[in-house]
């Protein structure tokens, strides 16, 4: 393990090959203070995958032993779901799917569980935000609130494809939907690369980046649970999700020094999805992506200037 310098909770998304309780000690191997990870395939629905006591328990020994706080990790949802989505049959599906993402992370104990809101299609995007919020509320509903906290996140989409939750605007409407009672269980997430992509200003000077930050505060009336650190292959306002290693990609390295250097980025996770650079992982094999090690270092050695 590579012992982190960092006074922020900076992560990773390792592999999972061979099982959660491997990509906790995959990322307890590259020094990361947080992480994050899929509890399942995340190119399919998994409404029978179930965490099992003797899972769960094994993975937060993992999280002990790597040093790893259970409020530090995140789940990821999978893509297929869809809660915007104009079609009944693949909106209800989607909305179930959601529950038991939501089942999954809260057996495990972890701090949230972040998922992408979908595509409204050629439907209407307020009855798509509205959707998703309904879509919020009945998993909120049907998995209760345990001692760990566990709270169902929004990300910010790059806004291809009529993606919803590019704007501050579209998360509030999906939040506000949630009834008074279980909106503390709620809340949003950033991805550096998604901002870029959607046409927010956070490259080109630290007080660009401030201004976009406070309008998602102003606007949703909260500060994000995580942030996601990605540098972007397209160019500003592209609306395209393709992330890129940090300095390697049209956002640049100066983004992330403001970033780190902000009291916004304090006490919330941090967590790098950049490419990774190995072709396979081996289900044995726990030592750390060598790009996560690479980012971290980066992350660290901007947040000590």
């Amino acid at each position: 393990m590579t012992p982190s310098t960092s006074l922020r909770f900076l992560g990773v998304h390792p592999s999972d090959a061979g099982g959660i309780v491997r990509a906790v000690q995959r990322a307890g191997s590259a020094g990361a203070r947080a992480m994050q990870l899929f509890t399942a395939p995340p190119t399919y629905y998994n409404e029978k995958v179930t965490i099992k006591p003797d899972r769960a328990a094994a993975f937060r020994a993992a999280l002990d032993a790597a040093g790893i706080q259970p409020r530090h990790v995140l789940v990821h949802g999978a893509y297929v779901l869809n809660t915007a989505s104009p079609e009944e049959v693949k909106a209800t599906r989607a909305a179930s799917g959601l529950a038991k993402e939501l089942e999954r992370s809260t057996a495990l104990g972890v701090g949230g569980f972040c998922f992408h809101p979908g595509s409204a299609g050629d439907g209407d995007p307020d009855v798509a935000c509205d959707q998703v919020g309904d879509a919020i509320t009945r998993a909120l509903e049907l998995v209760p609130e345990t001692a760990s906290g566990t709270r169902l996140l929004i990300e910010n989409t790059a806004g291809a494809g009529r993606t919803m939750g590019r704007s501050a605007a579209e998360i509030a409407r999906m939040l506000a939907r949630v009834p008074a009672e279980l909106r503390h269980r709620t809340g949003y997430g950033l991805d550096t690369c998604h901002l870029f992509a959607s046409g927010h200003d956070i490259a080109s000077s630290a007080a660009a980046q401030r201004e976009v930050l406070e309008s998602f505060v102003a606007t949703i009336g909260e500060r994000p649970a995580f942030l996601h650190l990605n540098d972007s292959q397209h160019p500003f306002g592209s609306n395209k999700d393709r992330h890129a290693l940090i300095g390697e990609g049209a956002i640049g390295v100066a983004c992330f020094g403001w970033l780190l250097a902000d009291p916004f980025s304090e006490g919330i996770p941090l967590i790098l999805e950049t490419p990774s650079e190995l072709a396979a992982v081996a289900d044995e094999d726990v030592s750390a992506d060598p790009a996560d090690v690479r980012m971290l270092r980066l992350l660290e050695s901007l947040e000590a200037r």
